[in-house]
């Protein structure tokens, strides 16, 4: 079984930083995309960045220049490094993966949400 598992959430004031983590662990045969989404109270589950396998980036224009995805292949690993966070930063964030399986099956996995709170 393949499962996605999230650190790095918590309190943080306005203007301050956070780093997540998401492990993915299991029968892997190959992660192609990663990303992180957030959903905030009332709202729907937004993306706020994905990295392809080769490194190419993509963000939401919400966090443009705050924000930096990064993963590493070796420890199936992908990262969210938040700088400069704001009170509307505030969230559950997921990870997401597209993986291959040890069977070859293709899958989608989400991690069960880390929390991340900025104060003003």
């Amino acid at each position: 079984q393949v499962q996605l598992v999230e650190s790095g959430g918590g309190l943080v004031q306005a203007g301050g930083s956070l780093r997540l983590s998401c492990a993915a662990s299991g029968s892997i045969f190959s992660i192609n995309a990663m990303g992180w989404y957030r959903q905030a109270p009332g709202k729907q589950r937004e993306l706020v960045a994905a990295i392809t396998s080769g490194g190419s980036t993509n963000y939401a224009d919400s966090v443009k220049g705050r924000f930096t995805i990064s993963r590493d292949n070796a420890k199936n690993t992908v990262y969210l490094q938040m700088n400069s966070l704001k009170p509307e930063d505030t969230a559950v964030y997921y990870c997401n993966a597209d993986i291959v399986d040890g069977s070859e099956r293709y899958l989608e996995v989400w991690g069960q949400g880390t929390l991340v709170t900025v104060s003003s």
